[in-house]
């Protein structure tokens, strides 16, 4: 198993974040965190990536506890925030190689690994420009690369198409569904249901817990529809 979590709670002050959520997501597999905005999506990311601690309940990260043994835990991890947090005055490189080197990877193995990184996102070639002359998909596949260069064996993407057209958000998806074909693990958060494919892995998340886990296709053939009836929002 790849990313297990168990009995997860969570609250902010008075208001139930997460509530009681497990779910277990094998190697290679590619899962859609379903769930309107505020349904607890974020706060989970956060609990996987200890920012916050869980009131209760054990994350268990390729193998390792995520409390017992955090750092072992998070180095198995690749994180794409809903935010982008790449320095728009460095170049594509020069933002790769700062993060290899968080990393503990320099040299010629932290070029070798970079260049391998922007090739599966097709970004080789604007290695040399800077991240502020990007438009918002290179930009966000920029950032996929870069949480790709240590080899991670769990990718988290939370909205990572956010603010980005149909083509672009259809694009990166193809490209994040590929990596989970070659092996690498993917936990994709979203609110939008035309970027859930009918054979995905399917945690639907609403008020806190979750509402359905299994294939998406199992909810019918026209997801919005399940989706909107289910939780009344609209995408």
């Amino acid at each position: 198993m790849s990313l297990q979590v168990q009995n997860i709670s969570y609250a902010y002050g008075q208001k139930t974040a997460l509530d009681d959520v497990s779910f277990t997501i094998k190697r290679g597999a590619f899962c859609a965190l379903l769930g309107p905005n505020g349904a607890g999506k974020s706060t989970l990311y956060a609990l996987l990536t200890r920012l916050q601690l869980p009131a209760s309940g054990q994350i268990e990260i390729a193998g390792y506890d995520l409390a017992a043994k955090p750092r072992l835990a998070l180095a198995r991890l690749g994180v794409v925030f809903q935010q982008s947090t790449l320095d728009l005055d460095l170049t594509v490189r020069q933002n790769m190689r700062y993060f290899a080197a968080l990393h503990g990877l320099s040299g010629r193995l932290a070029e070798t690994k970079i260049d391998a990184a922007l090739d599966r996102l097709e970004m080789k070639d604007r290695a040399q420009e800077k991240a502020r002359a990007l438009n918002g998909g290179h930009r966000r596949r920029t950032e996929i690369a870069r949480a790709l260069i240590h080899t991670p064996d769990i990718l988290l993407l939370d909205e990572a198409t956010v603010g980005l057209d149909s083509a672009t958000r259809h694009a990166i998806t193809g490209y994040v569904h590929q990596l989970a074909q070659d092996g690498t693990t993917v936990l994709w958060a979203t609110h939008l249901t035309d970027e859930v494919w009918p054979e995905d892995r399917l945690i639907l998340l609403h008020k806190a817990r979750i509402l359905h886990d299994g294939q998406a296709n199992d909810l019918g053939l026209d997801l919005k529809s399940a989706f909107l009836e289910r939780t009344g929002a609209q995408e």
